[in-house]
């Protein structure tokens, strides 16, 4: 690892947005990149930094797997061919990811959901999930967990000085 890499950092990739929602919301399962088909725009928007993920999901329409509720704000200094913000992107994956994705996708209770979106070598790629719901004691029991591992971070910071 190169030393003025950070530890978990992927080399090449620029995060736009992540979907903090997902992981409260949702029981991540399986994840897999996929490409985004976009229009001139929508990528200078993208550079530019600004995108929202927390409401958008996929769908799985035939062959081809689309997002929807992605929210990409207009570009600031396009003109009239300026896109529409939360138009249905088409997700570029292999027939055979579609075929593994929609089978577990279709079982009950199971969503498609993106949950970062990030430039990767100058590619638009989103990281779509296989998740299901969480009720809401699995969200009490994690939020407990969470802060039960905040307090012992805490402790042990406290006891180093």
């Amino acid at each position: 690892m190169a030393r003025n890499q950070k530890k978990g950092e992927d080399d090449g990739i620029q995060v736009i947005c992540r979907n903090k929602r997902a992981f409260h919301e949702y029981e991540i399962s399986d994840r897999l990149e996929c490409g985004v088909v976009l229009t001139g725009t929508e990528v200078k928007s993208l550079r530019d930094g600004h995108a929202l993920l927390e409401d958008a999901y996929a769908k799985i329409e035939g062959d081809e797997v689309w997002m929807l509720n992605s929210d990409i704000p207009e570009y600031a200094m396009g003109n009239r061919m300026n896109h529409k913000p939360k138009r249905p992107r088409k997700l570029l994956l292999h027939r055979n990811e579609i075929r593994k994705f929609a089978a577990k996708a279709e079982q009950k209770g199971y969503t498609l959901v993106p949950l970062r979106l990030y430039f990767k070598e100058g590619r638009a790629k989103v990281e779509l999930a296989v998740a299901s719901g969480k009720k809401m004691y699995d969200k009490r029991e994690a939020a407990k967990k969470a802060d039960a591992q905040r307090d012992i971070q805490r402790a042990m910071r406290d006891r180093r000085r």
